[in-house]
């Protein structure tokens, strides 16, 4: 054999192992790829960096994320202008999440050991951990101030459904710059109807905080009736505004509250309708949203609201216009708990 023909044969061989390299590189790449796509053929979710302070990259929601797949029940993100698009999982799994100003609430479960626990776990920026509580039940509804100071809570300590009777709940706020935790707000001052209460079937439920780091607004059940309450952190006491609120959210301007309501003749499973409710006249307005919602909205802007429904794959998130007008849009599938973050 000629030298020439040797050569010939050897850059062949190196030209031919090269193109396995490569479809294998690339077989590789695209069996990886799909592993990160839902099952249903859902958005695309891969991992990367997640932050909750704002950047350059434009408005972005962070969320659960609910699709099948390796990152189902971490947080990921999306840009807020296109939320249907490929998603970024954090590798940090929340059951309840929310974020403002750069600090989130996270509530957790560990399922190590022989029983699972849950943790209510506060979150930096960056999603690392800066202080972790231990929770008396099973997460429900989770909120962060405005400006970043306060931190709220609610679990289930029995039963599984606010539309039963057979619950309770314990509710806890965290002021994250002196770390004072009341642990149950069974203990604030309870003005209702005018006159000091107090009743041992007290359950609070939904807390939604206001601009001044301060005041907040929640649900107040007792005798059988649920109540709208306005509370005050610094003096530890909450008064009655309303009855047949449930799980209020406060605007961004702080002028109304959209809540979801029992509404009569409705099915017992389902007994709920969205409702605004303007602060300073009191005048409630049914929103367009015909199917009972089991949520505490989100504001997306003071325009819209954002809320989750029941999916093929646990939830999906829809978003409606909060003056009663529009109809309901689904904003993304597969998605819980959402924090919209500028």
């Amino acid at each position: 054999m000629t030298l020439r023909r040797r050569i010939l044969i050897l850059a062949t061989a190196v030209v031919l192992l090269g193109a396995v390299g490569v479809f294998a590189v690339l077989r590789a790449s695209s069996r990886a790829a799909e592993k990160d796509r839902a099952q249903d053929g859902g958005p695309r979710v891969t991992r990367g960096e997640v932050a909750l302070a704002p950047g350059d990259g434009g408005r972005r929601i962070v969320f659960r994320n609910m699709a099948w797949g390796p990152h189902r029940d971490e947080l990921a993100t999306v840009a807020a202008d296109v939320p249907e698009g490929p998603r970024t999982a954090s590798g940090v799994n929340c059951l309840r999440f929310h974020s403002a100003a750069g600090t989130g609430i996270c509530l957790r479960a560990d399922r190590g050991g022989v029983a699972e626990s849950h943790r209510a776990v506060v979150l930096d920026a960056h999603l690392e951990e800066r202080s972790s509580h231990p929770l008396a039940g099973i997460p429900t509804r989770a909120r962060v101030s405005p400006g970043g100071r306060l931190a709220a809570w609610t679990v289930f300590v029995g039963g599984d459904s606010y539309a039963g009777t057979n619950f309770s709940t314990r509710t806890s706020i965290l002021d994250l710059r002196t770390g004072r935790l009341d642990a149950s707000l069974e203990d604030f001052a309870i003005r209702k109807d005018g006159k000091e209460y107090r009743n041992a079937d007290v359950n609070f439920w939904g807390v939604t905080f206001a601009a001044d780091e301060r005041t907040f607004y929640a649900t107040l059940a007792t005798d059988g009736k649920t109540h709208l309450v306005r509370g005050d952190v610094v003096e530890r006491t909450v008064t009655t505004l309303r009855e047949n609120l449930e799980c209020p959210s406060l605007s961004p301007d702080g002028t109304r509250l959209v809540f979801k309501k029992r509404v009569p003749g409705l099915p017992a499973e389902a007994p709920w309708r969205l409702f605004a409710l303007d602060l300073a006249s009191m005048r409630e307005t049914p929103l367009a949203e015909e199917r009972s919602v089991d949520d505490q909205v989100v504001w997306s802007d003071d325009r819209t609201v954002v809320y989750s429904l029941p999916g093929d794959f646990g939830a999906d998130l829809y978003a409606l216009p909060a003056d009663g007008g529009g109809v309901p849009k689904r904003l993304m599938p597969s998605a819980l708990a959402p924090a919209f973050l500028d």
